[in-house]
C-alpha cells in the first residue's frame, strides 16, 4: 500500500520535471521543497482539527455553511497557505530561480510532498480503491493547483525583476487564491454528497484538467528569462495571461 501511496507522485513529478526544457533545477532544491511541503501535511492537520473540532464544533455538521467554511476557509486556506509559504521562503531569491516555468517545477515539488504524506497516511488503513481514487483525482488536484500557484507565481518575479510593484502583487495574490478557490470547490463539491453537486465536480474536474494540461504544455514551451539572473539563451517575454 505504501507502494500505491507514492507511484502517482512520482509519475506526477516525473512528467513536470521532463517539461522543464531550458534548464533543470537542482536536485537539493527540489528535494528540500518536497520535504517542506510534507511538513506542511502536518500544519493543515493541526489547523484542521482544531477549527473543525473545536471552533465550528456548535455547527451543524452537515450544513451548507459548515461545508463552505471547513472547505473554503479551513481545508483549502490551511493548505495551500503552508505549500505558499514554503515556495516564497525557499525559492523567491534562490540564484536557481532563472526561468518563470522554475516556478511551476518549484510548486508542484511543494505540493507533491504534501500530496505524498497525505495519500500515505490515508491509505496507512485503505483499501485498493481508495488508492486509485486518490491517484485519479487527489494527487492529480493538488498538481493542477500547483500549476496555477507556480504560473502566477513566475509571472509575480518576472514582474518584481521588472520592478512592476503593482504586476507583482497582483500575481503574488492570485499564486495564492486562486489555487484556494480550485482546491475549496473541488473539496466542497465532494462533501456536500449531493448527486447534483457530485456531477458538478466530475465536469470540472475534466474541464479544469484538459485546461490545465494546455497551459502545461504551453508554460513548458513558453518559459520566459527572469531578468537579472544568470539564464542562458531563453524567450524574452512571458507567457500570456
Amino acid at each position: 500500500m505504501l507502494f500505491l501511496s507514492v507511484l502517482p507522485c512520482i509519475i506526477l513529478f516525473i512528467v513536470v520535471w521532463k517539461g522543464d526544457r531550458y534548464e533543470k533545477e537542482p536536485s537539493g532544491l527540489l528535494i528540500k521543497l518536497f520535504i517542506f511541503g510534507a511538513l506542511t501535511t502536518v500544519s493543515a492537520m493541526i489547523i484542521e482539527i482544531l477549527f473543525s473540532d473545536y471552533i465550528l464544533a456548535f455547527m451543524d455538521h452537515q450544513g451548507m455553511l459548515y461545508l463552505l467554511i471547513e472547505n473554503f476557509l479551513i481545508v483549502a486556506l490551511s493548505e495551500e497557505a503552508g505549500k505558499y509559504f514554503v515556495l516564497k521562503k525557499t525559492t523567491w531569491k534562490h540564484p536557481a530561480f532563472n526561468y518563470t516555468f522554475d516556478a511551476v517545477v518549484y510548486a508542484v515539488s511543494v505540493s507533491l510532498g504534501f500530496a505524498t504524506l497525505e495519500n500515505i497516511l490515508y491509505l496507512f488503513d485503505g483499501s485498493i480503491t481508495t488508492a486509485v481514487t486518490r491517484a485519479l483525482f487527489s494527487v492529480p488536484g493538488h498538481v493542477i493547483d500547483a500549476l496555477y500557484m507556480g504560473y502566477y507565481f513566475g509571472m509575480a518575479r518576472y514582474a518584481d525583476a521588472y520592478n512592476d510593484e503593482r504586476l507583482k502583487k497582483k500575481y503574488l495574490k492570485l499564486a495564492f487564491w486562486i489555487p484556494v478557490l480550485i482546491h475549496g470547490f473541488y473539496d466542497f463539491c465532494l462533501s456536500t454528497q449531493y448527486g447534483i453537486f457530485i456531477l458538478i465536480f466530475l465536469v470540472f474536474e475534466v474541464v479544469i484538467t484538459i485546461f490545465a494540461i494546455k497551459k502545461f504544455r504551453q508554460l513548458s514551451v513558453i518559459a520566459a528569462t527572469i531578468p537579472g539572473t544568470d539564464a542562458g539563451n531563453s524567450p524574452e517575454t512571458p507567457a500570456s495571461v
